[in-house]
């Protein structure tokens, strides 16, 4: 079997909740590590024990326990701010990958909970302690449905985030173009001068292209 057929098999099982407990920076990567051997169907806590099932029977392998090293099955959770407490820092903002929490700098955030995948994320970064995890009520258990919305909110966000980053791309490069035509207007400098500079604010600019074309996203990253 093709191995990115394969991973693109095993993907489809996964929760894609992008927690990292599988040790792998998302959904994606731990299933291209499963499909080229790197890594064991035991490592993904929010998938439990059906998910490891589930991908025991795509692979034809006996299913293993859950891999404790990489955590515990859980029932639901989402994220619940302290709003009292929030500084408005946006770290866990940042810090979601799905974009299920909002506000903006130095007001106060929420959580969206119907789009909150549970992946703990915004625990570690708020620098409050006011982020804590819930149990989801009434209690239900996390459904294809569920990690075909994360999925779409996951791939929406690293498309949101390159837009920006190509918008300040964008700005710095018209910064840096009209330093070069104001470089080339002053007399005051020699010309080794001026070409040196140049130098300098066309490798800025070629930085930003490059950083352009490393953040493009691809379907599967």
């Amino acid at each position: 079997m093709n191995p990115a057929t394969l991973a693109d098999r095993i993907d489809a099982l996964l929760p894609q909740t992008q927690c990292t407990k599988c040790g792998y920076a998302g959904c994606r990567p731990y299933a291209e590590a499963i499909a080229s051997g790197q890594a064991q169907i035991n490592q993904c806590p929010p998938g439990g024990a059906a998910g490891i099932a589930r991908l025991a029977e795509l692979l034809h392998r006996p299913p293993a326990p859950l891999n404790p090293a990489n955590g515990v099955e859980k029932p639901l959770h989402v994220a619940v701010i302290d709003e009292a407490l929030c500084i408005g820092c946006t770290l866990c903002i940042q810090a979601c990958p799905v974009d299920a929490i909002v506000g903006a700098p130095k007001m106060m955030h929420s959580v969206l909970a119907g789009q909150c995948t549970g992946c703990d994320l915004c625990l570690p970064p708020c620098p409050m302690d006011c982020i804590a995890m819930v149990p989801v009520e009434p209690p239900r258990a996390w459904t294809p449905a569920d990690a075909h919305a994360a999925r779409a909110r996951f791939e929406a966000r690293k498309a949101r985030l390159v837009r920006e980053q190509q918008y300040r791309d964008d700005r710095l490069a018209a910064k840096a173009l009209a330093k070069l035509d104001e470089l080339d207007a002053r007399d005051d400098l020699a010309p080794a001068d001026i070409a040196k500079k140049k130098a300098v604010v066309q490798a800025a600019i070629e930085r930003a292209r490059a950083r352009r074309r490393q953040a493009t996203p691809s379907t599967h990253e």
